[in-house]
């Protein structure tokens, strides 16, 4: 990323990074995802799109503040820092956590969004809501390392994984983002993003979305399932689901998925 700023959205200091050139491109990250850790990602979206990105509320270098936080203020600091850069209107791109709250920004404020993708996520209410994050907390780190490999895709069980070495890195890829090895103050915003994640419902207000719009989804998904994806996708008007041979990281797993997605992006 070129530039490192921050600004103050909604009363806080918010990190942000901005690379690229292109049309403009909002990428609102996952659970407890930071620049840092999604860079790799996001770097794919910079070879296209003039792209800002951000550390939401809590992680990696934006600013921790008092909680409970709500899905709609992420949206609405999604929403200050479109304001911060000059963006009336941009294309939205948001991966798990960060559909979600690339829902609540498209619902809110329909006019401010172009083109939307939605990956690996859900709608909440009677569309489906995702798998329960924050039940994982409790657990020690054996038994949830073991259920998140199998959330993370169906299929990823010890023999599966033997038989699939590519697939096995992704898992010890996972593994290493343990919320043990975070200071307390990281931890409190993941947890403060977890609850607001489990209050997630944008199902009665999806009709309100009128851009285009990209659902993607993984055929092996355990986080996000692929009947919640069909749901969104037939209460949006006019979206298009696409469904991949992978699981919660199907744009990693399935070599169609990004450039399906920048396409529709570009388009």
């Amino acid at each position: 990323m070129l530039r490192v700023p921050t600004v103050t959205v909604n009363g806080i200091e918010l990190y942000y990074e901005r690379a690229g050139t292109g049309p403009h491109l909002l990428v609102v990250n996952g659970s407890g995802a930071t620049l840092r850790t999604s860079a790799p990602l996001i770097e794919v979206f910079t070879r296209r799109f003039d792209v800002v990105a951000h550390d939401q509320r809590g992680l990696g270098r934006t600013q921790v503040v008092e909680g409970p936080y709500s899905m709609g203020d992420y949206a609405a600091d999604a929403l200050g820092l479109l304001d911060a850069v000059g963006w009336p209107s941009c294309r939205v791109v948001g991966v798990s956590f960060g559909g979600m709250v690339a829902q609540e920004l498209a619902v809110t404020a329909p006019e401010r969004v172009e083109r939307l993708a939605l990956l690996c996520t859900s709608p909440g209410g009677e569309g489906g809501s995702s798998f329960p994050l924050h039940k994982l907390t409790a657990m020690d780190p054996a038994q949830r390392a073991a259920i998140s490999r199998q959330l993370l895709d169906a299929r990823f069980t010890p023999d599966w994984l033997d038989e699939h070495p590519e697939d096995r890195a992704l898992t010890e890829l996972m593994a290493r983002r343990s919320p043990e090895d975070e200071p307390e103050i990281v931890r409190y915003g993941m947890a403060m993003q977890l609850e607001a994640r489990r209050h997630h419902d944008a199902w009665d207000r999806l009709e309100r979305i009128t851009c285009p719009t990209f659902v993607g989804a993984g055929r092996f998904d355990g986080i996000a399932p692929l009947c919640n994806a069909e749901a969104m996708a037939g209460r949006i008007r006019g979206a298009s689901l696409h469904v991949y041979e992978g699981g919660h990281a199907f744009f990693v797993q399935d070599a169609r998925a990004l450039p399906d997605v920048l396409g529709f992006l570009e388009s």
